[in-house]
């Protein structure tokens, strides 16, 4: 048990570090550590995880504290969960003095620009990612391209979207 707790911490912390753009942009690395190199559960566990976590209120990194819960039990809630918020909270913390120290230099918005590309990315990959993992009827693909581009190209608030979503998957559409 210890070892899957220290190893728990070691992944939660590095990708508590990389998660430029908010917790979603470190997804596919999460998923690839939790079930591809850790076999702790499958992509279609990850996947429902996910998106249980996103569905609740809350913060939308709660699918940490679920992998910690299915992967260690308590113990597990409170290693994930510390590793994933701790490490990000003291840098940001010691970053935001000395951002706010050099406003008015020109190279601060220059990394702001550069940042917003790669934040993009990585949101765009994480997208993918579920979406590979959930999709497995020609079906939930065309749901899942009308939810998208639905969110993209309208003002439609995504609860509405997710709503429909749910009404879909109680139907029983795209189940097998």
């Amino acid at each position: 048990m210890t070892a899957v707790l220290l190893a728990l911490a070691a992944i939660f912390a590095e990708l508590s570090l990389l998660a430029f753009g908010g917790g979603n942009t470190i997804l596919p690395e999460m998923q690839r550590q939790v079930v591809d190199v850790q076999h702790w559960m499958s992509a279609r566990d990850f996947s429902a995880m996910y998106a249980l976590a996103q569905a609740a209120p809350g913060p939308n990194m709660m699918v940490v504290t679920l992998i910690g819960w299915r992967v260690a039990g308590w113990p597990g809630v409170i290693v994930t969960t510390l590793a994933k918020f701790g490490p990000s909270s003291i840098l940001t913390g010691v970053v935001l003095h000395y951002w706010k120290r050099f406003k008015d230099r020109p190279w601060r918005r220059i990394v702001q620009q550069g940042l917003v590309p790669m934040t993009v990315g990585l949101v765009a990959a994480s997208a993918a990612l579920i979406t590979e993992s959930s999709d497995h009827e020609w079906t939930l693909v065309a749901i899942t391209a009308v939810c998208a581009t639905l969110s993209v190209t309208t003002r439609l608030h995504p609860l509405w979207l997710l709503a429909a979503g749910a009404i879909a998957g109680l139907s029983g559409i795209g189940l097998s």
